[in-house]
């Protein structure tokens, strides 16, 4: 079964499942039309010019694969990715003996997906915690979208429920513990921050009140500064360590936001504050503003950390979990007939 089968069985199965409750029905619906329109600039550059090339050449030859190889560096799926990819392609189509254009179209969706797919097992899902509150600590360059993030989670797990609180701890940029104070408030969070104070000492004065208030998940902003890393990374560790010593084995998720339409800027960022401290997962945002959407599969295979949330959209439900079929489908439903 090739892989545009399997996503026209994806979406079917996905189908009967909300057709079981309205309420589902409705969520599931929204969340892959959310996946569409995120992607479309994505789809129309990368899939359009995907099936230029296959109207362009009528048979599988050297000048389609240089040419192929262009586009995906276009779609920055990242050099080393890329170069990785088309060796596997190449072999797949000496092995299989594929001439035909139209069939490789749908090799090389296959390939994309097990890029993601294989390799190490990394999890997507949320180290949450039944007992006491989930800490979250937010990290990534100013301007990338941490403070908006954050209130979208808020946003995401008040709907759960979840009682929230917001901590700012990035004390020394101008306007930034207000900037979060504002979300808190138009967010219905609990909030503590307080500036020109050591961000540590700040984060475990709002712990204490986090515990003392029995919030569910609580979200530390942090400063975005990454020009001397070696400041950074003391900032981070001391700041770890006060997190830990108030909850165990917290923070429960390091979680780097990361502007997608920086395209390769974003894996950089990546790779330093890897460098830096224990990253688990990606929050990608503005996916919908680039063209360049392949940066999540660049980022699993060049950095090996999962992309946990992406942004498709400006509106707080707009924040979605990452998921894999619902990203390969938003970027490839043009060509499922």
């Amino acid at each position: 079964m090739g892989l545009l089968d399997k996503l026209k069985k994806i979406m079917t199965k996905k189908e009967e499942v909300i057709n079981q409750n309205e309420t589902t029905k409705h969520e599931e619906k929204k969340e892959i039309e959310t996946y569409e329109k995120g992607l479309e600039k994505t789809r129309e550059e990368f899939v359009s010019k995907l099936s230029v090339l296959g109207h362009k050449y009528t048979r599988v030859n050297e000048s389609y694969f240089e040419e192929l190889e262009d586009l995906l560096i276009m779609a920055d799926i990242g050099v080393n990715t890329v170069f990785k990819f088309m060796d596997r392609l190449r072999k797949r189509v000496k092995e299989e003996q594929i001439t035909d254009v139209d069939y490789l179209q749908e090799v090389i969706v296959d390939e994309l997906f097990i890029i993601y797919v294989s390799g190490e097992s990394l999890s997507d899902k949320i180290n949450e915690q039944k007992e006491g509150p989930t800490v979250f600590l937010m990290v990534g360059v100013n301007g990338v979208g941490k403070t908006t993030t954050i209130a979208k989670l808020a946003y995401k797990y008040q709907k759960d429920h979840k009682k929230i609180m917001m901590i700012a701890a990035d004390t020394f940029r101008a306007g930034a513990v207000a900037q979060l104070e504002s979300w808190a408030q138009k967010t219905n969070s609990l909030f503590y921050g307080a500036e020109n104070k050591d961000p540590s000492s700040v984060i475990f004065d709002g712990l204490k009140k986090a515990i003392e208030e029995k919030v569910d998940y609580v979200f530390i902003d942090t400063a975005g500064r990454l020009q001397n890393k070696v400041n950074l990374m003391k900032e981070l560790e001391k700041m770890n360590k006060v997190i830990a010593s108030m909850i165990p084995n917290a923070p429960h998720e390091t979680l780097l936001v990361i502007d997608a339409t920086t395209g390769q800027n974003g894996i950089m960022q990546a790779t330093a504050f890897k460098e830096i401290t224990n990253i688990t997962g990606i929050v990608l945002t503005k996916l919908d503003g680039t063209a360049k959407g392949g940066i999540v599969l660049a980022i699993k295979e060049e950095v090996g950390i999962p992309v946990k949330f992406i942004g498709l959209g400006e509106k707080m439900e707009d924040l979605k979990v990452f998921d894999i079929e619902n990203y390969i489908y938003g970027l490839f439903k043009d060509m499922v007939k």
